[in-house]
């Protein structure tokens, strides 16, 4: 078991006096059978108002409400968690799913449906084109081993790239520039996997690892993808690996966009500075 502190601050600095609307906060990490959280806490300045829920995803949200006009709003989550997630490899796949190309049973497609993408890609798409190097028509693969494939070929063909930016790159997009953030790449992993009929969505969180042009003091974002006798398994292709026990799960979610860790609007002057700090550090 390793137990992590996790320190987020968001600093947003105005050019004059607003009054904030309601505020959607995603910056609890997501309880589970793998991790537990020992203590959770929020401090906002300007004093705000916390209404909990979880949302159809089941991540855990919080919309924060403010009376007082401001010029800077101050956001500053801190988590003591327990991870056990030790042994990411340490699962069985559904005899039936061990090998690919496989079908999921008409009850897991019925609830994965939102997961998967049903729409027949156009013969010329980038895309289905890029994922044809990946898995050719015929071959029999390990599911496991064909995504692990998908993920080490994302990271060993892409560059890193910086964005601060809102917004996620489409899969052509990323494929055309050669080149994304961490979110990008997961994007591209989804939409691939998607392509080849497995159920695939988009995860938030953290990663625990020294400071390097992928981690580099900011959230994190990885892909997960539904294996029948498994579950969820998490994998990123920023780092090319399979979800550890160095990665920490705030929200899932079917589209990339859904989940910001802070989202929210002011009324009054237009402008507005940001500053992210992230800090994951492990504890005895």
């Amino acid at each position: 078991m390793h137990r992590y502190k996790i320190l987020h601050r968001t600093y947003y600095n105005f050019s004059g006096l607003v009054q904030l609307q309601p505020h959607i906060l995603r910056l609890r990490p997501r309880e589970g059978h793998e991790l537990r959280i020992e203590s959770s806490h929020l401090d906002i300045t300007p004093p705000a108002t916390l209404r909990w829920h979880r949302d159809a995803e089941d991540n855990s949200v919080a919309i924060a409400t403010f009376d007082t006009p401001t010029s800077q709003l101050l956001i500053e989550s801190e988590s003591i968690i327990q991870q056990f997630n030790e042994a990411p490899l340490d699962f069985l796949v559904a005899d039936y799913a061990i090998n690919y190309p496989f079908a999921y049973t008409p009850e897991d497609r019925f609830l994965l449906a939102p997961y998967l993408n049903g729409a027949a890609p156009a013969a010329d798409d980038p895309l289905t084109q890029w994922v044809a190097n990946v898995w050719r028509p015929g071959e029999t693969i390990q599911t496991y081993a064909l995504l692990q494939r998908l993920c080490t070929r994302i990271h060993q063909t892409l560059t890193y790239q910086l964005r601060e930016e809102p917004g996620v790159q489409t899969a052509a997009e990323t494929l055309a520039r050669e080149s994304g953030s961490c979110r990008d790449s997961a994007n591209l992993f989804m939409q691939a996997a998607h392509r080849l009929g497995l159920a695939s969505r988009f995860v938030s969180g953290y990663l625990h690892a020294p400071p390097s042009t992928v981690n580099y003091g900011a959230t994190h974002a990885w892909a997960e993808v539904f294996l029948p006798g498994a579950g969820w398994k998490g994998f990123d292709p920023s780092t090319g690996e399979i979800v550890g026990s160095d990665h920490i799960t705030v929200a899932v979610a079917r589209l990339p966009e859904s989940v910001p860790p802070v989202s929210g609007a002011f009324v009054g002057l237009p402008g507005a500075s940001l500053d992210v700090g992230v800090w994951v550090t492990e504890l005895a």
